[in-house]
């Protein structure tokens, strides 16, 4: 009998809640006029990073190629992909980051490290207990203003 009281409690409460939301506060809508809609203007700021000069260009690794080295400037963002011929897990070593990675789906990694260093680029296969040296990730200092 309990279980009931608290299971009816609890859609009255859901119930209630709904009600509520929809009632709270309507959708924005266009006057007609052709005008977007006005919205209301957050009170705190919010910092935004200026844009670059320049977007980095994609890093790309493929398994089966030569070894080689990437740079990045250090603060800059970059997205790093590596396409593999086979399922496994890709790794950049030093940054804290793994991904799973498939023939038709490979790894990709949003990259922003603002120390300078350099981080191997691994893969590892699914039927293999050691993984491949695919290339070297090296952030370099940025250039002073």
């Amino acid at each position: 009998m309990e279980l009931r009281r608290a299971l009816l409690l609890f859609a009255i409460v859901l119930g209630l809640a709904a009600v509520v939301s929809s009632l709270a506060r309507p959708p924005a809508r266009n006057s007609g006029d052709g005008a977007a809609p006005r919205t209301e203007r957050s009170a705190t700021p919010t910092a935004t990073a200026p844009p670059s000069a320049s977007p980095a260009p994609p890093i790309r690794f493929v398994v089966g190629r030569p070894r080689k080295t990437e740079t990045l400037k250090a603060g800059d963002a970059a997205t790093v992909t590596v396409v593999v011929e086979e399922p496994g897990e890709v790794s950049l070593d030093g940054l804290g980051l793994t991904a799973a990675a498939e023939p038709l789906a490979p790894a990709r990694f949003d990259v922003l490290s603002t120390r300078p260093g350099r981080h191997a680029v691994r893969f590892r296969a699914l039927r293999d207990t050691e993984s491949r040296l695919l290339g070297v990730l090296q952030i370099v200092p940025a250039p002073l203003p």
